[in-house]
């Protein structure tokens, strides 16, 4: 298919770029707010559940519900977003994730933390399931998988930079201070989204009642063109996750890294995500969407399996990089390039189809974290086995949608 851009006014080619650009930018923010929200506080932790006087283990249920949070609500968001546009659900979702920044930042106990993470992931899913459904409306084609990918090596900072961020904010103002910059950081983007896209949804709107909404997702269910992306898409995403959640323990407690070498180590994997993204929009004009993302998918399983021998053989620092890069490679190949093969063709009810992807990447992301921390006392062991099983599982999936066609 021919490149497309977006073209609704004739403007030079500098002002148009100069236009993309702005867009990209401004739903990278909107994509990078849940985790930004989650990774932020991750060094935090220890000091959280001493001040909250629980232990570690119970702090990280602030993890847990707010990824579970997200994850339903997305199923509501989009189909409203079809229904009644996206500019009202999304200022809406950053109000409320602005509401549920200042409940936890001023939390005295755990419940009280935990019910500020609810209110916060509920904001959250809005403006990250309508972060692709946007895209979706002002992009298509080769044009939207590039605009994924370069959306992806933007937010790709909010995971990577904010533990570093986190650990500084924590040592010199509190983890308190850790709500009071996302809660800024949500204001700012919601007069940024109002200035720069407003409404983008203009075409045909979709009933909301109940049955219109289950069928809208039953069908994208069974349409082999959504699922088989969308379901390998989930799979990685949930590796991904699993690497937040374990790389504490893999790295502080096992190989006795401070938190502020944490935060550097997840800062330095960044420019992987940067350069995987980068290849990934230069892998599709030439090789075309299913061959890049069989290559990623081909990087993310080896450097899974990878991780899984070191920590059997040789549980060192090194070892255990190099086999989470080549999995990181592979994930910012196959994360932008499968969300774009799994919108494109659904351009009516892209609120609906980024919502059902949005859940199934958070559900995944759930189940990996916590079978991370539970499969085995070996930190570095229990995430080699999810990753290789997450990556195994989603080459074989996509293998079968590649076959068929």
């Amino acid at each position: 298919m021919a490149d497309e851009t977006i073209s609704t006014v004739t403007a030079p080619p500098s002002a148009e770029a100069s236009s993309t650009l702005s867009q990209i930018a401004v739903l990278a923010a909107l994509a990078a707010t849940g985790t930004l929200a989650t990774n932020i506080l991750l060094p935090s932790l220890p000091e959280m559940a001493a001040s909250l006087k629980v232990s570690s283990a119970a702090v990280t249920s602030a993890i847990t519900i707010f990824l579970a949070v997200f994850a339903l609500g997305q199923l509501v968001v989009g189909p409203i977003s079809d229904r009644y546009g996206r500019r009202w659900p999304v200022l809406t979702g950053f109000a409320v994730f602005l509401l549920g920044s200042i409940w936890c930042g001023v939390a005295t106990d755990l419940p009280g933390l935990l019910i500020g993470r609810v209110v916060q992931g509920a904001g959250a899913c809005a403006t990250s399931v309508l972060s692709r459904a946007i895209a979706r409306d002002l992009f298509s084609g080769a044009a939207l998988a590039r605009a994924m990918a370069l959306i992806m090596i933007a937010m790709a900072a909010a995971p990577g930079f904010s533990p570093l961020l986190g650990g500084a904010l924590d040592h010199y103002f509190g983890w308190r201070s850790e709500f009071v910059f996302i809660g800024i950081f949500a204001a700012i983007g919601a007069v940024a989204y109002d200035i720069v896209l407003g409404e983008t949804h203009r075409s045909t709107r979709i009933p909301l009642n109940p049955l219109a909404i289950a069928k809208n997702y039953l069908g994208l269910i069974a349409d082999r063109r959504f699922v088989v992306p969308a379901a390998t898409v989930s799979l990685i995403m949930g590796g991904l996750f699993a690497m937040f959640a374990a790389a504490p323990r893999v790295l502080i407690e096992g190989l006795h890294f401070t938190p502020i070498q944490l935060g550097l180590f997840f800062a330095g994997t960044v420019m992987m995500v940067f350069a995987a993204g980068m290849l990934a929009t230069r892998l599709v004009p030439r090789f075309g969407l299913d061959r890049s993302i069989r290559g990623g998918l081909v990087a993310a399983a080896t450097g899974s399996l990878a991780i899984l021998l070191v920590s059997v053989f040789t549980p060192t620092f090194l070892p255990f990089l190099a086999g989470m890069l080549v999995f990181l490679l592979g994930m910012g190949i196959v994360n932008p390039l499968g969300t774009a093969q799994a919108l494109s063709p659904f351009g009516e009810k892209a609120g609906a189809a980024s919502a059902l992807l949005g859940f199934w990447q958070m559900m995944s992301a759930a189940i990996a974290v916590y079978l991370a921390a539970t499969v085995s006392q070996q930190p570095m062991f229990a995430l080699g086995i999810v990753l290789t099983v997450a990556s195994l599982v989603a080459s074989g999936l996509y293998a079968m949608r590649a076959r068929a066609s």
